[in-house]
């Protein structure tokens, strides 16, 4: 027999709890280092690429503001460069308005960002403690 089995088989009930109770808290401290030590480097790489995501995105609109001019430039082939610029403009506002409406109305439609299923169930568990608790 090992020395550690023998410690252990003389160790009293109160000895081996009081010693389980101690490594649980320990593996319990050690778990949470890892968890947060996991979940900052996720986070971190998370963050890099929102980054990544907002210099595309920043790019783009770059893009399409050229593009804009383009369309105003062509038209000014053809027509005078205010009419050209005044009628990009008139479409882009249409877009605009029609995005916002439809915006709109799927706010509407989604209704308050209530919880209601939610706070249904934590009504029935409340309601169910209190009739065990009657009984």
């Amino acid at each position: 027999m090992s020395q550690e089995q023998s410690d252990h088989s003389s160790a009293t009930t109160g000895e081996l709890i009081s010693k389980l109770t101690t490594e649980m808290k320990t593996l319990v401290r050690d778990e949470m280092r890892l968890a947060q030590a996991e979940v900052t480097g996720r986070a971190k790489k998370a963050g890099i690429g929102a980054g990544f995501i907002g210099v595309g995105g920043l790019l783009a609109l770059y893009g399409v503001g050229v593009l804009l001019a383009a369309i105003i430039l062509a038209l000014a082939l053809v027509m005078d460069a205010w009419l050209a610029a005044l009628i990009v403009a008139v479409v882009l506002l249409v877009i605009a308005g029609i995005a916002a409406l439809l915006g709109k109305s799927r706010v509407q439609e989604a209704g308050p960002p209530v919880p209601t299923g939610t706070m249904d169930s934590v009504k029935a568990d409340v309601d169910a403690v209190r009739h065990a608790r009657d009984h």
